[in-house]
């Protein structure tokens, strides 16, 4: 009998023992844990910094951590004083769809020493994004965004086209694009902070990467310390319809600031001396190009195609001699001479319409599996239609139909960004890609923030990137203590147009 009671507790006391240290709760854990392989990131701009690179495990789907898993690659530019060290700052670049391994050297360039010392900085290609496990749907062009042309019948044929560019992502991606979400880039940079060994994460995204901080502090408030959010977007317009639709205006009027500066160029640009007959001139160009498309070097030029390359030339006052020397170049094919396209030009035009070196379905992926859009070819029509009045030039590129018509549902509702997580807005009011209205929406949507101006400025992104003291003094004083402006704050532009010559 004695030994049976000294055998029932023992195995009473081995039960307890079980009972009271479960196996870890978290279906996480394992990713956790994971331990990081450092190595040269084979990059030259990163292995000069003294930068490292590592490949981060995270799973495909969250709600299902123990299925199929994918990379995200991640490089680690060391604070500059251990001593002084206060963790470590995630970064994006924007897009979506735009890799950032080394977008922490630009970051580091905008620095004060003393706040260089504060931060290990990590960029990461966000999931789907390039060395991170990719999304490919071997795209023969890379933007999917063109412009809708001048009548139905370009409509109808770049509604096909979108169209059949979501079927070619449906058809090589399959369900994996379901998980190709901000949402998901967000549960990424928490497991990253996670596997860091960090309680807290600081932040600089600008562009798409604001959109991406906001949702962080939404999904993770409790672990974000110092954000700055540049060039910011409104998270309640955030998606492919509505995000679009506010570039047009913005666009336009940034049209015309370069058609002013290319009036007084005219002797070297030849497009007209003042800004209207400049306007008509590449207006014409537009519509000549879809009689008979611009043949310049291995490339066809259309009325698609035409205008992404303003658009792409638009979004800084330092690009206007690059934009003029393209249009001139491309007028000088449209008129019968053979031209071949400088390296600049050659590269912009290759991107575009051979998808090289890369597409952007995975911005398309991101755009499209975060909010759901329209789908109805005809919604699209009506507003481009009505765009053409007030925007000659990028109505029918910012209203059209994008591949998101054509895409799979959400696997998850849209965020909804409310709540009180201290962060920085820096915001110019000429933005052509993030427009100032957006800038205020997301200084709505996060109520412990503060904005910062920078007023008559047609610029995007400013931080480390545009020269400005008072907008680099109001984010290295944040990033420094984390002292935010008592109030919201203007800064003057000290290049003006001194930027441009």
């Amino acid at each position: 009998m004695k030994r049976l009671i000294t055998a029932a507790l023992a195995a009473t006391a081995t039960l307890g023992l079980l009972t009271t240290a479960p196996a870890s709760a978290d279906p996480l854990d394992d990713f956790r844990h994971q331990a990081l392989s450092w190595r040269s990131c084979d990059d030259p701009r990163l292995d000069p910094a003294g930068a490292q690179c590592a490949d981060v495990t995270v799973p495909v789907d969250y709600s299902d951590p123990g299925g199929a898993t994918m990379t995200v690659a991640i490089s680690r530019l060391p604070a500059t004083d251990p001593a002084q060290r206060r963790g470590v700052m995630l970064s994006n670049p924007g897009g979506p769809g735009g890799p950032g391994l080394d977008f922490v050297v630009d970051i580091r360039g905008g620095m004060t020493p003393e706040v260089a010392a504060r931060y290990d900085l990590i960029g990461l290609d966000p999931r789907g994004i390039g060395r991170s496990t990719p999304v490919n749907c071997r795209w023969q062009e890379g933007f999917w965004t063109q412009s809708a042309g001048l009548d139905a019948a370009d409509f109808a044929a770049s509604t096909v086209r979108q169209a059949e560019l979501a079927a070619r992502c449906a058809t090589t991606e399959g369900a994996r694009l379901r998980h190709i979400t901000t949402r998901n880039t967000a549960r990424d940079m928490d497991l990253i902070r996670s596997v860091l060994g960090e309680d807290r994460i600081s932040y600089y995204g600008t562009s798409y990467g604001t959109y991406l901080g906001a949702v962080y502090t939404q999904l993770f408030g409790d672990r974000a310390d110092h954000f700055v959010l540049d060039s910011a977007v409104d998270p309640e317009r955030y998606g492919a319809t509505d995000l679009l639709r506010d570039m047009g205006p913005a666009n336009e009027a940034a049209f015309d600031l370069w058609a002013a500066w290319a009036a007084a160029h005219a002797d070297e640009y030849r497009f007209g001396t003042d800004r209207f007959a400049v306007r008509e001139f590449i207006q014409a160009m537009v519509r000549r190009a879809k009689d008979r498309p611009i043949r310049i070097g291995e490339f066809t030029v259309d009325q698609h195609s035409l205008p992404n390359i303003l658009f792409a030339g638009l979004d800084d006052p330092r690009k206007y001699p690059m934009l003029a020397g393209q249009l001139r170049q491309l007028a000088d094919a449209a008129d019968g001479a053979t031209v071949t396209p400088d390296p600049q030009l050659a590269a912009t035009l290759a991107f575009m319409l051979k998808a090289e070196p890369r597409d952007l379905s995975t911005a398309t992926a991101v755009l499209c599996g975060d909010a759901a859009t329209p789908r109805d070819p005809a919604w699209y029509w009506r507003n481009i239609e009505d765009s053409r009045a007030d925007q000659p030039l990028f109505g029918a590129f910012t209203n059209n139909i994008t591949p998101c018509a054509f895409w799979a549902p959400p696997a998850e509702p849209k965020t909804v960004v409310d709540n009180a997580v201290p962060s920085l807005i820096v915001q110019s009011t000429g933005d052509t890609r993030t427009t100032y209205p957006g800038a205020l929406g997301m200084h709505r949507a996060l109520r412990g923030s503060r904005l910062v101006t920078l007023p008559d400025v047609p610029i995007h992104w400013i931080y480390g990137n545009y020269p400005n003291d008072c907008v680099s003094a109001a984010v290295n004083t944040y990033l420094l203590d984390g002292t935010l402006p008592a109030t919201d704050l203007t800064c003057r532009d000290e290049a003006g147009s001194g930027a441009v010559r």
